[in-house]
């Protein structure tokens, strides 16, 4: 993984933009030695996507799970007790 500075990547923009499309390099943005941002190819944003969309359906399952078993409010109910 590469790090360079903002201004660093600013300068070389092309070069850090190649480095991840056509090296699948992941470089880490920083500036003050502080991490701000990460520019990592388009492979590796839809699996982390995918990943996060799979630990969704597993919460929302689980939600619902739960609600089935242990029932839900009505919607008139929760409308009249928080005054909407």
């Amino acid at each position: 993984m590469t790090k360079k500075s903002v201004s660093e990547a600013r300068e070389e923009f092309s070069e850090v933009i190649n480095q991840v499309s056509y090296s699948g390099q992941r470089v880490i943005l920083h500036r003050y030695g502080k991490a701000l941002a990460a520019i990592i190819p388009v492979g590796d944003l839809e699996l982390l996507e995918a990943i996060e969309d799979s630990v969704d359906i597993e919460s929302a399952q689980k939600a619902l799970k739960e609600a089935n078993k242990k029932g839900t409010i009505p919607w008139s109910v929760l409308k009249k007790e928080l005054g909407l």
